[in-house]
């Protein structure tokens, strides 16, 4: 079923609304951007409004801050276990229906957080959020591999971080806020309030991108040959962990900072949402001035550099725990540039890897990035949390960074050596 308001903006711009066809006018494309963005925003959102309370959560519900981080951890996972159940399911059935399974699902599990009693039923329900919030991040990249190629995916990618970006960078502010005037809960009614209207907006602006005659239902051996195709193919799989390792060394900031900065250097949940948002508008910056580049400088080359920046700021964070010279201001300005970097490293390295295969496995394609993505960048990053303490630390934040960086830029350039050799062949 396609959505009249889109089909009409697509229809005056290329002249017909088919399932599959790109958008070409500016109002149509600016409107996918927002849904898609809307869609793709809620999983940054779960995990980012709730950050300031972390300390508050712990002493609520009488857990410890690795229990409370946990949660975090369950989440990334959930997304990554869901992506791979729900891009197959988008081959088979279209896009539409299994993005609105989840999205209603999400916001039922939003809504049942409010009344956590526990730490671990907190843990499972995150878990849960994450399996179905996976819809809107694994559909949305496929629909633009739907649409788009190449160069034309980069950009769409690029703005779509834009819109994207504002979701890590408006939740901890938001967080912090929403602490001012209620408990902790509260972030939780309004992340179910901004999944329902996600829903609202897939029903009516959504149009179906995957034509029915390219639809195609896997049993699970050809889901299994299908994935073993995916993680054999060079052009795939590079991309892809370099992708996945460059989430793992920005997921610890995410994850650990919250702690680190008001435990540490006695910062107020509202100034961490600020440092926090400062850093996001880095990001924010990189993913622009990357589709800026988009057609001057190629796009291997330009996630080599985002992949050096990132892993320079790295370098100096290290230099600041050493020398002990390490402050709010100096942190923030470090992760800054990090996050700049990335803005670099995320669009460029899922347009290899989506772009790499054709539109029939674009769901499940999808998937695998997305997977990965959660479950080694999730599973990396709650390292930082295994200290003596027990509490991650800044020192906890280097090793597991530094650590994930190295890894991301030496599978980068090996698989970049390999896809030459076999191109020269």
């Amino acid at each position: 079923m396609s959505s009249p308001v889109l089909s009409r903006s697509a229809a005056r711009g290329a002249g017909r609304a088919d399932a599959g066809a790109p958008p070409r006018s500016r109002r149509a494309v600016a409107l996918l951007v927002l849904v898609l963005g809307t869609l793709t925003a809620t999983g940054p959102l779960a995990t980012d409004l709730y950050l300031p309370a972390f300390p508050q959560i712990a002493a609520d519900l009488g857990a410890s801050e690795a229990q409370v981080a946990l949660t975090l951890t369950a989440i990334m996972v959930g997304m990554g276990a869901g992506q791979l159940l729900i891009g197959p399911m988008s081959d088979a059935w279209g896009r539409r229906t299994p993005l609105l399974i989840g999205v209603a699902v999400f916001t039922v599990a939003s809504l049942a957080c409010v009344l956590v009693p526990s730490a671990p039923v907190f843990v499972g329900l995150r878990f849960v959020q994450g399996v179905a919030g996976a819809a809107g991040a694994v559909i949305s990249r496929a629909v633009v591999r739907d649409l788009f190629d190449g160069d034309g995916a980069a950009r769409f990618f690029s703005r779509l971080m834009l819109v994207t970006g504002l979701a890590p960078m408006l939740g901890p502010i938001l967080g912090g806020q929403l602490l001012l005037v209620g408990p902790w809960q509260l972030s939780f009614v309004v992340l179910g309030a901004v999944s329902a209207v996600s829903f609202v907006v897939v029903l009516l602006w959504l149009p179906e991108s995957l034509p029915r005659e390219q639809r195609q239902a896997r049993g699970a051996r050809q889901l299994g040959s299908t994935l073993v195709m995916l993680l054999r193919d060079a052009r795939f799989i590079g991309p892809t962990l370099t992708l996945a390792l460059s989430f793992a060394m920005m997921f610890t900031y995410i994850s650990a900072f919250s702690f680190v900065s008001q435990n540490e250097f006695g910062a107020s949940p509202q100034q961490f949402s600020w440092m926090f948002a400062v850093n996001t508008v880095g990001m924010i910056a990189g993913t622009q001035v990357n589709a800026a580049l988009i057609g001057r400088v190629s796009t291997p080359r330009r996630l080599a550099a985002g992949l050096a920046g990132a892993l320079s700021a790295v370098a100096v964070l290290g230099v600041l725990w050493g020398t002990g010279w390490a402050s709010l201001v100096s942190l923030t300005a470090v992760f800054c540039f990090m996050m700049f970097s990335v803005g670099f490293v995320f669009p460029n390295a899922t347009t290899l890897a989506i772009s790499s295969q054709p539109r029939s496995v674009a769901g499940t394609a999808s998937a695998l990035v997305g997977s990965l993505q959660f479950a080694v960048g999730g599973g990396l990053a709650a390292m930082a949390g295994l200290t003596a303490s027990g509490q991650p630390s800044l020192g906890s934040m280097v090793v597991v960074m530094a650590s994930t960086g190295v890894v991301a830029v030496a599978v980068f350039a090996g698989v970049a050596a390999r896809v030459r050799h076999v191109a020269a062949r």
